[in-house]
C-alpha cells in the first residue's frame, strides 16, 4: 500500500519493483497494476555543518552513541520531531537533548525522586477523574495525534503530546487513568518509555493501567464533546497589574466576570480596602480594577 523510500530509489529499487510486479500483472498472476498503491520520498538527513553526511566530511552520526547516551526513544522521537518527512533536514545534537528534556518531562508526570535520588510512583498520582482542561488537551492529543500519524506527519503530532504533558505538569493532581490514555498514544513514537511508566502505574493502580504491552492496546477513541471550549481563562489585574486569573463561562455577562473578579482574594489583597474607582471589562481576556 505504501512505499517509503529516498528519491535514489527511483532508478533503482523502485523501478525494479515496479518492473516485475508489472510483468506478474501481465502473466495474470497480481490483481493490481502498480506494486504500490502511495510513494512517499522522504527528505535525506545532513551532517550538523548542512552537508551531506560521509566519512571524508567527518560529520557521519552514529545512531549507536546517541542511543548510548539519550536512549533509543530519544533517537526515534528526534527523527520523526526533525521536520516534515518529505523535508532535507539538518542533524542537530541540541535538537536531540530538547526531545530528550521532553522525554523526562513525561517521566516526571508518574516518578518522583527523593533527596537519596530514589526514584518511585509519584505522591500527586492519584485515582481521580481530568479536570475539564485536561480532559480537552489529551481529546485533542488524541484526535490530532491520530490525524497526524494517517498522514505521516509525526512533527505535528509530537507537538501536540509536548502541549498535553505541559498540561499534565501543570496539574498539582495527576489522574493516573487519563496519563495511561496518554501514554497509549506517546506509545508508538516512544515505547520503551511508554511501556516502562505504564508498569509503573501498574504497580500503584494495577486497574488504571493498561495489561501487557501498550503496543498491543487499542487506540484510543476521542470525545468530540470534549472538545469544546465553553471556558476561557480571564486574567484580573488591579490598576494594570496582573494579580490573578481564573476560568470562567464563556457565555457569562460583563457582570457575571465583575464579580467572580472582586471576588478574588489575591485582587482583594492588592484593592487595600478601597473602593473601585473604575472597572474595565474586556470579554474573553481581562479584568482591569482601577483603585
Amino acid at each position: 500500500d505504501l512505499y517509503v523510500g529516498g528519491t535514489e530509489h527511483a532508478v533503482l529499487h523502485l523501478l525494479y519493483a515496479r518492473f516485475w510486479h508489472k510483468v506478474l500483472f501481465d502473466l495474470g498472476y497480481v490483481s493490481t497494476p502498480e506494486p504500490f498503491q502511495r510513494l512517499v520520498n522522504q527528505g535525506l538527513i545532513m551532517g550538523e555543518d548542512g552537508q551531506k553526511m560521509s566519512k571524508s566530511r567527518g560529520n557521519v552520526v552514529n545512531p549507536d552513541d546517541v542511543v548510548a547516551e539519550y536512549g533509543a526513544d530519544a533517537l526515534r522521537l528526534y527523527e520523526m520531531f526533525m521536520g516534515p518527512l518529505e523535508q532535507v533536514k539538518p542533524w542537530s545534537m541540541k535538537g536531540v537533548e530538547g526531545v530528550y528534556r521532553f522525554l523526562a518531562r513525561v517521566w516526571r508526570l508518574v516518578m518522583e525522586v527523593d533527596d537519596e535520588g530514589v526514584w518511585s510512583v509519584s505522591s500527586a498520582l492519584q485515582d481521580v477523574p481530568a479536570n475539564k482542561q485536561l480532559t480537552k488537551a489529551l481529546h485533542e492529543t488524541i484526535k490530532k495525534a491520530g490525524e497526524d500519524i494517517e498522514k505521516l506527519s509525526f512533527n505535528t503530532a509530537i507537538s501536540q503530546m509536548m502541549v498535553c504533558t505541559n498540561a499534565f505538569t501543570g496539574a498539582e493532581v495527576k489522574p493516573a487513568a487519563a496519563i495511561v490514555t496518554f501514554l497509549k498514544v506517546l506509545s508508538p513514537f516512544a515505547p520503551h518509555l511508554a511501556d516502562e511508566l505504564n508498569a509503573r502505574i501498574a504497580s500503584k493502580f494495577p486497574a488504571l493501567a493498561h495489561p501487557g504491552l501498550l503496543s498491543d492496546a487499542t487506540w484510543p477513541t476521542y470525545d468530540p464533546a470534549a472538545l469544546i471550549e465553553d471556558e476561557v481563562e480571564i486574567v484580573f489585574q488591579v490598576n494594570g497589574k496582573l494579580r490573578d486569573k481564573a476560568r470562567v463561562p464563556i457565555q457569562a455577562t460583563k457582570e457575571e466576570i465583575e464579580k467572580i473578579a472582586l471576588a478574588s482574594a489575591r485582587v482583594q489583597e492588592f484593592m487595600e480596602g478601597k473602593p473601585p474607582k473604575k472597572i474595565i471589562v474586556v470579554p474573553g481576556k481581562l479584568v482591569n480594577i482601577v483603585v
